[in-house]
């Protein structure tokens, strides 16, 4: 047999599909701005964990003698503390790096708090249909009537002021964005072949629900939560800026901007730095969001 035939009689090699992780990813890092996203939201979750490590100096640390003392690059300032003092003499940058804990610890609370009851009202509400479904959605509409913050203010104001009070209003204005999404993905779900099959083979409600449907129901539920989870920070500060979130001496950063709310003309500083906090971990949360939802959503692949 010549070299040629021998050839032609050898298989094909087929290339091996790629996995889902590594498709995944090639379609995330195509958004420049969700990889700077994921990069920001990496560096706060470290400052987080290691914050007694990063921190200088103890958030609640007063020091007399550093009244208002401006960033070490200014005039009279120092690097003792880089960012400044506020005006109890208390290190800005320790209240910022140990304010992340708080910040992100709310996120993942107000997340985990409307993600989970969100997707349990919204399987209950795709599977039974009729008047459960109805009693459901109305509620949820009567939710989304009323303005989230205004809400989150009156919630706060019966549980009384407090950082974990502040977390469940929060959790409570966000859940019927989870559950419409979720009826909305278990509705599209219920007309396909592979549910049908799974009827047919005699599959019970529950098996239905959390082991055929909700596995792929997924995908917008994760972008809605990392969209929420920007959000749960952002509502939470706003909270805290009206006192109704954490109490002093608590450093989160919220309530630091309420406490420079007076000294914005002649310590620029207490404010900025908070305010700056909030805002790149908010928009880094969105950043990558939007890099999630490239990145799950098959309408929005380019092959």
């Amino acid at each position: 047999m010549s070299e040629r035939a021998e050839a032609l009689a050898e298989p094909l090699a087929i290339a091996a599909p790629p996995s889902p992780l590594a498709e995944f990813w090639h379609y995330f890092r195509e958004n420049g701005g969700a990889v700077a996203g994921l990069v920001i939201v990496v560096l706060v979750v470290l400052a987080a964990l290691l914050a007694p490590v990063l921190a200088p100096h103890d958030p609640t640390m007063q020091y007399r003698e550093a009244f208002l003392k401006p960033p070490a690059w200014a005039a009279d300032g120092s690097w003792t503390h880089p960012l400044g003092t506020d005006a109890v003499g208390r290190d800005i940058l320790s209240r910022i790096i140990h304010g992340s804990r708080f910040s992100l610890l709310i996120g993942a609370v107000v997340v985990v708090l409307s993600l989970s009851l969100g997707v349990v009202l919204g399987l209950v509400a795709g599977f039974a249909r009729g008047w459960v479904e109805t009693l459901i959605m109305r509620l949820m509409d009567i939710v989304l009537a009323l303005p989230s913050l205004l809400l989150a203010i009156v919630i706060v104001a019966i549980l009384g002021p407090g950082l974990v009070n502040a977390m469940i209003a929060v959790a409570v204005t966000y859940l019927p964005q989870f559950t419409r999404l979720a009826r909305a993905s278990v509705i599209t779900e219920l007309s396909k072949e592979y549910v049908i099959a799974s009827r047919v083979a005699g599959a019970g409600t529950a098996r239905l629900m959390f082991k055929t449907v909700l596995p792929n129901c997924w995908a917008p539920l994760i972008v809605q939560a990392t969209l929420g989870f920007s959000n749960a920070i952002l509502d939470a500060a706003a909270l805290g800026f009206l006192g109704l979130g954490a109490q002093p001496p608590t450093p989160e950063w919220g309530t630091m901007l309420a406490d420079a709310r007076e000294f914005v003309l002649r310590a620029w500083w207490v404010v900025t730095f908070p305010g700056l906090a909030i805002l790149i971990t908010v928009l880094a949360f969105n950043l990558m969001g939007d890099g999630l939802r490239d990145a799950l959503d098959p309408k929005l692949k380019r092959s």
